[in-house]
């Protein structure tokens, strides 16, 4: 109870940053610690702030996807070189154990459309980094699945949508972003499917 009660003062803090001069660098700073160690997404800033100034939507999405790229790489580093000391205290702390152990699995199997498929599903980028790292991953080829699956979260399914449809699009994104990336992802795996094949 207390976990939850801790979140929801975080959810709420964030959202008045996302109000704040200082938003643009907030949004980074999120941007980058979600994709390492933080527990909660960059869309809880995002969102607002391009709903605040819509003309500025690609550039917040561009500030979201480079800031979580680098943060992938940080998270990278840490099940890399730091996987006893620090990557595993992180999975413990989220209870994220299976879903660690499912990525690696996966990954084994599908080496760089892993990260892609699950960059964009709802487990959390965290663990899709740190496992990459773990398991020693082209670091070349992970860099640029995280700005193929971080730019396709950020640019076409949050900026694009609230850009042109405004605040009827944040009530679509918020109840189903899951649904729509999890949409997103079993469509890459069809198409990963039909090319293997062919």
């Amino acid at each position: 109870m207390c976990h939850l009660a801790a979140m929801r003062a975080l959810y709420a803090h964030l959202l008045r940053l996302s109000t704040t001069k200082l938003a643009p660098v907030w949004l980074a700073c999120v941007s980058f610690a979600e994709a390492s160690f933080f527990p909660l997404p960059p869309d809880l800033l995002l969102i607002p702030m391009i709903l605040a100034r819509p003309w500025r939507a690609w550039v917040l999405a561009l500030i979201c996807t480079v800031a979580s790229v680098a943060g992938g790489l940080f998270g990278y580093w840490i099940g890399a070189e730091l996987l006893n000391q620090v990557a595993m205290p992180v999975v413990r702390f989220y209870h994220a154990e299976a879903a660690y152990s499912g990525f690696l699995a996966f990954y084994r199997h599908w080496g760089f459309w892993a990260i892609l498929i699950k960059g964009l599903t709802p487990i959390p980028f965290k663990l899709v980094t740190i496992a990459a790292g773990a398991a020693h991953f082209d670091l070349g080829s992970f860099v640029a699945a995280c700005i193929i699956t971080r730019g396709g979260r950020f640019f076409l399914l949050e900026a694009l949508p609230l850009r042109i449809f405004g605040d009827r699009a944040r009530v679509f994104i918020e109840r189903r972003l899951t649904l729509v990336t999890s949409a997103v992802a079993a469509a890459a795996v069809g198409g990963v499917l039909v090319l293997r094949f062919l």
